[in-house]
Parts: structure tokens; C-alpha cells; sequence
């Protein structure tokens, strides 16, 4: 199976630069021939907060349950300080595919074991990872970029199953022109916000009636010939709604063949995809290093937390400073 190559280009850390100044931590890192300045003060959370038992106050996908919270009980101890408990130790309910921003690994279309022991070479490389068995990067160059969704019958591109009349994508010919300014080495990670952009999105319900866009065959095979390794979008998923099934883009993301759900020896196990974000109008369409936050799950997904780092281009001069 394909495990992505080691970007040479990715961080130099050895000379971390992590002083405190009036303005907080900044960590100083190497990315190819390019150094940049991180402030580790100045950041942004995309993730959507859960509001647990309110949910119109949630994001929804695919008509699911909404989030629930519900205290503990076990013979006379209850966990709600409320109801005359020690303290608060609530039980949670939640869909992550469809109750907010979550991430995803090939494991979510792929089959994977709950043994987290196993016990020969030959059934590892059959396995699918799961998100407790990825090892995340830290910091990951990163660029976030806005995109307005288009009509899919009038673009050239093409979908598994075919395009309805209404579909809107994220087209390949859209990211292209946004991308053009940026190298390849940063993209290790990819945020795209949907225009228009509203908060509205925080609590968006996404069913038939409000179809969200998806992305083109084009496009996500576009993203891997740049390399991009983790893929952040404000949309629930890269795929239609209803697609017949096919999940068509996690397929060709992951280079899963079409219709199977076994890992194969070109597949890159080691990618990540992390839908329903929220990108605010307060973050600028920029470079960045991102920071991917999730539990150690052996499932095929988890609630997650990515946040944004800003990052300057400084040279040896200033770094002597």
C-alpha cells in the first residue's frame, strides 16, 4: 500500500525559535528553501461547537439524529450537580459523520478491525487505518482558499453518478486558478471555504431540500496531483448526498478502486478528510500551518478540531534579530 512519501521539504524543527514575546510563543520552521514564522498565539479553531440536546443549534447531515447528552447513573450516583450529584459526568450520543465537524480516515470506506493487535505483517497491510493508528503531523503547511460552487451541467467535468440539473461542484478548473500562486511542498494540507459564506452554516441542516456542493472527479484527482495529503471543507462531504452509493470522490481521494472497500497497493492510507468545518469571515484567504486535533479513536472518524496558525516569510536576516 502506498503510505505518502515523507515530504524532505516538510519542517525543520531544530532550530525552533520559542521565545516568549508580548505577542506569545513563535516557533520558527523550515519549509524547503522558505522559512516562515509561526505565532502559536494567533489562531483559529474551524470546528463547529457541538451544543449537545440542542438541536437546532446543530449542524445535520443526512437527516441524523441530532447530538445528545444525558448524565450518568449508576446505583444511587448521579452524574448532575443539578439533580444533587458530586459532579457532572454525562454520557454523549453523537453521529460524527453528521453532527458537526469531524474527520475521516480511509477506514471510512474501507474495512478495518477493531483488534488493535495484529498479529501478522500480511493482515496490517490489509487493514485500513483507523484514526487512533494515524500519527498526524503536528503542523502542516497549509493554504486556505475560498471557492465559489458552480453549476455542474454547464462545466466539462464529471461525477459517478451523473450530475443532476441542480448540482452544484467544486470544480478542478475553480481550484487551478485558485492554486496557482501556491508550491506544491505547501500543500501538505488543504481548507477550501464555500462562497457564500454565512454562520448560518453552524447549524445547517443538509437533506434533499438543501443539497449541498460536492466536488468533481477532476477536482479531487487535481488535489492529488498536488499532493495534498489532508483536505479540510465547510461542506458535509466531498461527495453528493445521494450518489447510489458510490462515494465516488472518498474513492479516488484515498485511490481505493471504485466500488471496493479493500485497501490496494496504490492506496494512500495515511490521508485524512475533515468535512463540516467553519471557516469565519475573520480568517483570510492565505498560507498558514494547520493543526488537525482529533481523539484516539479506532473508528473510521471522530469529532475533530483543526486550527489555523498564522505564518510570515521571514529571512536570516530577520531571523538574527
Amino acid at each position: 500500500m502506498a503510505r505518502l512519501n515523507k515530504r524532505a521539504v516538510l519542517m525543520s524543527m531544530s532550530n525552533m525559535d520559542n521565545h516568549v514575546e508580548n505577542n506569545g510563543i513563535k516557533i520558527s520552521v523550515a519549509l524547503k528553501k522558505a522559512r516562515y514564522q509561526i505565532s502559536m498565539t494567533s489562531s483559529w479553531s474551524l470546528a463547529i461547537p457541538v451544543n449537545f440536546n440542542q438541536s437546532r443549534q446543530q449542524p445535520n447531515h443526512f437527516s441524523a439524529s441530532a447530538a445528545l447528552a444525558s448524565p450518568m447513573q449508576a446505583g444511587g450516583f448521579i452524574g448532575d450537580t443539578k439533580q444533587g450529584g458530586s459532579c457532572n459526568v454525562n454520557e454523549l450520543t453523537i453521529n460524527p459523520h453528521c453532527n458537526g465537524t469531524h474527520t475521516e480516515s480511509i477506514a471510512h470506506i474501507c474495512d478495518f478491525s477493531i483488534n488493535t493487535a495484529l498479529t501478522n505483517q500480511r493482515e496490517s497491510e490489509a487493514t485500513a487505518l483507523t484514526l487512533a493508528q494515524l500519527i498526524l503531523p503536528a503542523l502542516m503547511p497549509c493554504a486556505l482558499i475560498s471557492i465559489t460552487p458552480e453549476l455542474a451541467i454547464t462545466s466539462s467535468e464529471n461525477y459517478s453518478p451523473e450530475f443532476d440539473e441542480d448540482d452544484l461542484i467544486i470544480s478542478r478548473s475553480a481550484l487551478e486558478q485558485t492554486l496557482v500562486s501556491y508550491q506544491d511542498e505547501q500543500l501538505q494540507a488543504l481548507v477550501i471555504r464555500t462562497l457564500p459564506n454565512s454562520n448560518n452554516k453552524r447549524q445547517q441542516a443538509y437533506n434533499s431540500d438543501n443539497q449541498p456542493a460536492f466536488f468533481s472527479r477532476e477536482a479531487i484527482l487535481y488535489l492529488n496531483e498536488r499532493g495534498v495529503e489532508h483536505l479540510v471543507v465547510d461542506v458535509p462531504s466531498i461527495d453528493r448526498l445521494h450518489d447510489d452509493g458510490l462515494m465516488t470522490c472518498h474513492h479516488l481521494f484515498w485511490q481505493v478502486d471504485e466500488g471496493s472497500h479493500q485497501i490496494n497497493p496504490n492506496s494512500l492510507v495515511n490521508k485524512t478528510i475533515t468535512e463540516m468545518a467553519f471557516i469565519g469571515d475573520e480568517v483570510s484567504d492565505d498560507f498558514y500551518f494547520i493543526n488537525i486535533q482529533t481523539p484516539a479513536f479506532h473508528n473510521d472518524a471522530a469529532p475533530s478540531r483543526p486550527v489555523l496558525f498564522s505564518a510570515i516569510e521571514i529571512n536570516a536576516k530577520e531571523m538574527s534579530k
